[in-house]
């Protein structure tokens, strides 16, 4: 297993530096063109929300990235400050055009997502991208 990971501002500026980091980083690692580009939209998505959704004031949003080198899964988890929101993803009568579509392009992209607690009161919102049969 390796690991990266980073501490970023709750902003749309974190948000970024969150996507590029992990860009940089999968590259590193030489995965798949296939399970980069899923996983730097996930990244994106994950970021945007703990920036706009889990912000509070004066704390950070955390990055981690974890690739187990023998089976090629990628694990994305983003940790937030506020714990009582937890995502949800939009039915079709929830949808209003606006607001929630991230996750479900989330769990289009990934093989699965979920979120767990993050003490002392925030969440983790997590999601795995593996290769996937061509």
């Amino acid at each position: 297993m390796v690991t990266f990971a980073q501490l970023l501002s709750s902003t749309r500026r974190g948000a970024r530096l969150a996507r590029l980091l992990a860009t940089t980083q999968l590259r590193a690692w030489d995965l798949s063109p296939d399970v980069t580009e899923r996983a730097e939209q996930v990244v994106a998505e994950l970021a945007a929300n703990a920036a706009l959704h889990g912000r509070v004031q004066g704390r950070d949003f955390r990055l981690v990235l974890t690739l187990d080198t023998t089976t090629g899964l990628l694990r994305i988890a983003v940790s937030d400050a506020k714990g009582g929101q937890l995502p949800v993803v939009p039915t079709d009568s929830t949808t209003d055009g606006e607001t929630g579509r991230g996750l479900v392009m989330v769990g289009a992209l990934a093989d699965r997502w979920g979120t767990e607690p993050h003490p002392p009161g925030g969440k983790t919102v997590w999601a795995e991208v593996g290769s996937r049969p061509s």
